[in-house]
């Protein structure tokens, strides 16, 4: 829930901020600009809450703590790629496979009913899925149309 309303929330605010400092709307500017936000954010769980996110990682998977940096990083290096234009495209093309690479552990947490930022099992179950997979496809809309589209 904190990701979508960083996201939201930001892009109300730039897209506001950009009509009244720049008299136009700048939507693109505002949607990479607040998706960067956004990534900041969620990468900044897989360095403070480590296990819960290893935990995320189907136990066939080696390396999960490894991996859970990498993706960490690869979130922040890819917001802030969005943001130029000359590396936009390829990094829009990168964070919607990241997406989909990352929904199979959304996924298998919630079959475990894993709590993320706790790192135990007491987390909402399957019912976080109705919440988690239409978002996950919201996010990948949103990436598609501010770097792929444009």
């Amino acid at each position: 829930m904190k990701p979508t309303i960083t996201l939201l929330a930001a892009f109300t605010i730039l897209t506001l901020l950009s009509r009244l400092f720049f008299k136009d709307w700048n939507l693109l500017i505002a949607g990479n600009l607040s998706m960067c936000l956004m990534l900041f954010l969620t990468a900044s769980g897989h360095f403070l809450f480590t296990k819960g996110m290893t935990m995320m990682i189907p136990p066939i998977i080696p390396c999960k703590t490894l991996l859970v940096y990498l993706s960490g990083l690869a979130e922040v290096v890819l917001g802030i790629a969005i943001l130029f234009q000359s590396t936009r495209f390829l990094a829009g093309v990168a964070l919607i496979i990241l997406f989909l690479l990352l929904l199979p552990a959304n996924i298998f947490a919630a079959f475990k009913h894993l709590n993320i930022e706790k790192g135990s099992y007491t987390g909402p179950g399957l019912a976080y899925l109705w919440f988690r997979v239409p978002l996950q496809l919201f996010f990948i809309l949103w990436v598609y149309v501010c770097t792929i589209a444009n």
